[in-house]
């Protein structure tokens, strides 16, 4: 089974209210091949919210208690993003996920980069809590991006 942030299957829930929908994994979603989750959401915040990101440090150094993730406001929503996480990983371990595809960038599911903590659009390499969290429990982690590649390659070897 194959997790997936609910952003990417057209659920209306990023922190602008909006979605990043990609046909296919909203495909999986409605086939039962997948299961859509947002752990902000799980984690108690509402959409829309204010922007967040992880201040200090690394998704580990939050883990440790070393770092924050803060909204542009200047609010803790540390606690929030933690219990989300959290929640996303009970959900994966119940539905038996392997792999989770995860929105690029994001405080929460980022798996190659995650903004800088300054607000400016700065891209740093790291992860987001969840997707560092379900790495640490086994769970593979990938975005929208790598795993677009991989199913534009897998239909062409279909077609060849």
């Amino acid at each position: 089974m194959i997790g997936i942030s609910a952003c990417l299957t057209g659920i209306a829930c990023r922190y602008d209210g909006r979605s990043n929908r990609v046909s296919p994994l909203d495909e999986m979603v409605t086939s039962g091949r997948a299961v859509a989750f947002c752990p902000e959401v799980l984690g108690g915040m509402s959409t829309p919210r204010d922007p967040a990101e992880i201040v200090g440090g690394t998704a580990e150094d939050v883990w440790a208690g070393h770092a924050r993730v803060m909204t542009v406001s200047g609010e803790d929503v540390t606690d929030a993003f933690k219990q989300g996480a959290q929640q996303a990983l009970v959900q994966a371990r119940q539905a038996g996920i392997t792999v989770a595809v995860l929105k690029a960038n994001s405080p929460s599911c980022g798996s190659q980069m995650v903004y800088d903590g300054t607000f400016t659009g700065n891209k740093v390499v790291g992860s987001g809590l969840t997707a560092a969290l379900f790495r640490r429990n086994g769970i593979e982690v990938v975005d929208e991006h790598t795993c677009a590649a991989l199913l534009a390659a897998e239909q062409k070897d279909g077609m060849d």
